[in-house]
């Protein structure tokens, strides 16, 4: 055994290791991301009244009516959660729920930014990173995607440069 080898060997062991908990890691991971944005779309739900009020009053939405952004933001803290816990359309869906973290951030970024709310700013940006490991990575193992065999291959060169037609 060369030398070399000698001193990646740890490397190697430690890698052999990691790799036979991936699949928890990866559902871990989507589970706790996921249970974070359906707490919140429960309680917007729950408290309809009050949801409506903070989206005319307290989150500026840029673009949508007030209306518009709270059904949607629930709906989407509601179902893309779901999408990831199954790790069905997985990757798909932890951008979903990336851009309502994105969209959560930009509206209520007075306060988020505001001094002494670096914790809670803390917090969107761990999710984020997560969802966008979720979609890097992709789902894991323990996912519908990968039992349905949905796991995208990687293109080759020449599929990268083929024009779609429609």
């Amino acid at each position: 055994m060369s030398l070399l080898n000698r001193l990646l060997q740890p490397n190697y062991f430690t890698a052999r290791l990691l790799n036979t908990i991936q699949p928890l890691f990866a559902l871990g991971t989507r589970l706790y991301v996921g249970w974070q944005f359906f707490k919140a779309g429960w309680l917007k739900v729950t408290t309809w009244d009050t949801t409506l009020w903070l989206f005319q009053n307290e989150y500026h939405t840029p673009v949508l009516s007030p209306t518009v952004a709270a059904v949607l933001g629930t709906c989407g803290e509601l179902g893309f959660p779901i999408l990831v816990w199954l790790g069905l359309y997985g990757r798909l869906s932890s951008l979903g729920l990336f851009a309502v973290n994105a969209m959560a951030v930009i509206s209520y970024a007075h306060v988020l930014l505001a001094e002494g709310s670096e914790a809670a700013l803390g917090q969107h940006v761990l999710w984020g990173f997560m969802l966008l490991t979720i979609a890097v990575y992709g789902p894991g193992k323990i996912s519908l995607d990968y039992l349905l065999g949905r796991q995208p291959r990687s293109l080759t060169p020449a599929e990268h440069s083929t024009p779609v037609t429609i």
